[in-house]
């Protein structure tokens, strides 16, 4: 004969720590909230702000127009700027699923602490360059170069 075996309860100790895990990360995410901590990358002050429009050309390549008077800030030449180009071009594809004219400007802001934020007010969508590495990012910064921007 075999002897019913009981089963063994879970033990506590797990159980325990992972409460305490999540107790704690809604804790801080809390305080964070509250205290604004959360949003202190934000209130870094913008060193320069352009609000640009970026135009395909016939030759493939893509017209950087400054939108306050349309002069062109650079041109992307074809086969050139992936990055800068699959940006924005998913920006766009975004603004064509939810109905956003492609008339309203990008922003593109850097900070001083030197982050470059590109920022679509159509859709709302924020894009941190810093993100993607610095080979990428500068793709971006030079656009204030190009511009005259001093940084």
């Amino acid at each position: 004969m075999t002897a019913a075996t009981e089963p063994r309860p879970f033990p506590r100790a797990p159980l325990i720590a992972a409460a305490t895990a999540i107790t704690l990360a809604l804790l801080a995410a809390f305080v964070g909230r509250m205290t604004g901590i959360a949003n202190s990358a934000d209130q870094t002050p913008p060193l320069a702000q352009m609000d640009l429009r970026f135009e395909d050309r016939t030759d493939g390549g893509v017209n950087v127009l400054d939108s306050h008077d349309n002069h062109v800030v650079t041109v992307v030449p074809p086969g050139t700027n992936g990055f800068l180009r699959a940006t924005v071009r998913g920006l766009a594809s975004e603004r064509k699923r939810e109905n956003v004219s492609r008339d309203i400007p990008f922003t593109l802001t850097v900070y001083a602490d030197q982050r470059l934020m590109l920022f679509d007010p159509g859709t709302g969508r924020h894009i941190d360059l810093e993100a993607f590495g610095p080979t990428n990012e500068a793709a971006f910064s030079q656009l204030f170069i190009d511009a005259g921007v001093r940084l």
